[in-house]
This record gives C-alpha cells, structure tokens and sequence, in this order.
C-alpha cells in the first residue's frame, strides 16, 4: 500500500482538514441535525486543527497522527484528546477497507498508554462508524443519543493489560 504512520506535524493542519471536512460532510453530517452542521465543519478547520496540534491550546491536550503516502499525502488521521478519548478518525474513502482505521487507532492508543494511559478509552462514535469501533474493542455505554442535533453513540475500551487491537 505504501503508507506509513507518524506523528501530525503543525504543517498538516491544512492535509487534515481537507481530509476530515468532506468525509464529516458525507458521512457525519447526514446523521446530525442541520442545525449543528456548521459548528462540526468549523471544529475541523484548519486554524482549528491548528490549535489541536499546538502544545498549549487550550486546557485540553490532543495527540494526531497521520498516514501518508510515498508522497507524503494525507490519506487518514487519528487524534486522541486528554490521552483517552478518541476525537478524530477519518480514513479517505479510497484507502478505506484496507486496515488503515485500525493502524491509526493502534498508534494513538500505543502512544496513549505509553504516555500513562491506564487501559481505558473512550469515543463518541458516529451512527454509521459504529461497527468500526465494535471491531477494535469498544462498546456502547448508552444508546444513540441526540445532543441539541449532534447524534451520537457514547462507546469505551477498557483494555485488561494484554495488547490488543
């Protein structure tokens, strides 16, 4: 396939977004109320992504990797927020279905827990990536839920110790 992962760079920001906001408009949006389309979009802009991958932008910390191609194109990124909580997973649709999802969670999550993570993660999955999650190991915590028009389905991972994917 001639990917790699490594770790998202400032100068990704505008890769990143590019990447995320057509496959949210695709795929996220069409299960969210209307009403929140533009504050989701505005989450993934670059100047957004911008202050994610900053050391000191807000009281939260986040940690992005991207996968690459040979030419150095952003084709996914995942992003953990507070070394726990998935907030970002988004794989292009031409790389989809080739285990690129799984590769990006596996290096957050290794990063995660070497970084003093204790084996539990969480996600708010969207309603059509559920299945994505089911397959690394999470389960849901609730059922779908509508919060003013973002929909959702609480999930978490608590590992036992052992490496798993």
């Amino acid at each position: 396939m001639g990917i790699y992962i490594r770790n998202a760079e400032m100068s990704d920001a505008r890769a990143i977004s590019e990447l995320m906001l057509p496959l949210t408009r695709k795929y996220v949006c069409p299960t969210c109320d209307a009403s929140v389309h533009d504050i989701l979009l505005d989450s993934m802009s670059e100047k957004n992504i911008e202050k994610y991958l900053s050391a000191n932008s807000s009281s939260a910390s986040y940690d992005y990797v991207v996968a690459v191609t040979a030419h150095d194109e952003v084709v996914g990124v995942a992003g953990i927020r507070d070394n726990s909580h998935l907030y970002h997973l988004f794989v292009n649709d031409d790389f989809q279905g080739k285990g690129l999802s799984r590769q990006l969670w596996r290096a957050v999550k290794e990063k995660a827990l070497a970084n003093g993570n204790g084996g539990l993660f969480t996600v708010n999955s969207a309603v059509n990536a559920e299945g994505v999650y089911l397959r690394f190991g999470f389960k849901r915590t609730a059922g779908i839920r509508n919060r003013q028009g973002m929909v959702d389905i609480p999930m978490v991972l608590a590992l036992d110790g052992r490496p798993t994917v």
